[in-house]
């Protein structure tokens, strides 16, 4: 290699960007608030002079206190839940008259003979539920109760 060829690779100087100015960090109390003007370095105050939005009395809620506060709030909005479901709850069907099942007699006998003004199959639901029943089986010797009419 010649001299001349060893200065093709010599790096030069880069010009690097200019560093950005940040502004100085300073000691706070927990006490102490810090306004806005101070986070961004915009402005500049005496430590001890306060403005009058650094001094309004904001509460300030550490995580565990936001979570109480949540929780409090959620169980409020429960108990109002659960006392509004209670007092709107619907009423159970009014009792007409009790019979009893004859033998060989099924559901859809009994609501025809006893519902006569309505479908079978909504009078069968309708005994159904006045009497609690989870099917349509019901035995000799039963007592069911009829629901009125509105």
């Amino acid at each position: 290699m010649s001299a001349g060829a060893v200065g093709v690779f010599v790096p030069q100087p880069v010009r690097m960007p200019s560093r950005t100015v940040h502004p100085r960090l300073r000691l706070v109390d927990s006490g102490e608030r810090v306004g806005a003007d101070e986070r961004t370095g915009l402005g500049a105050r005496p430590s001890g002079v306060r403005t009058e939005a650094s001094s309004s009395q904001a509460i300030r809620l550490t995580r565990w206190g936001r979570l109480v506060m949540t929780l409090m709030a959620a169980l409020a909005v429960t108990i109002l839940a659960v006392a509004v479901a209670n007092s709107v709850g619907a009423a159970g069907p009014q009792i007409d008259h009790a019979t009893t099942v004859s033998a060989g007699q099924t559901l859809s006998e009994v609501a025809a003979t006893q519902l006569p003004s309505l479908p079978i199959h909504n009078a069968v639901a309708r005994i159904q539920l006045a009497n609690g029943l989870s099917s349509s089986q019901v035995h000799a010797g039963q007592l069911l109760l009829i629901p009125k009419l509105h």
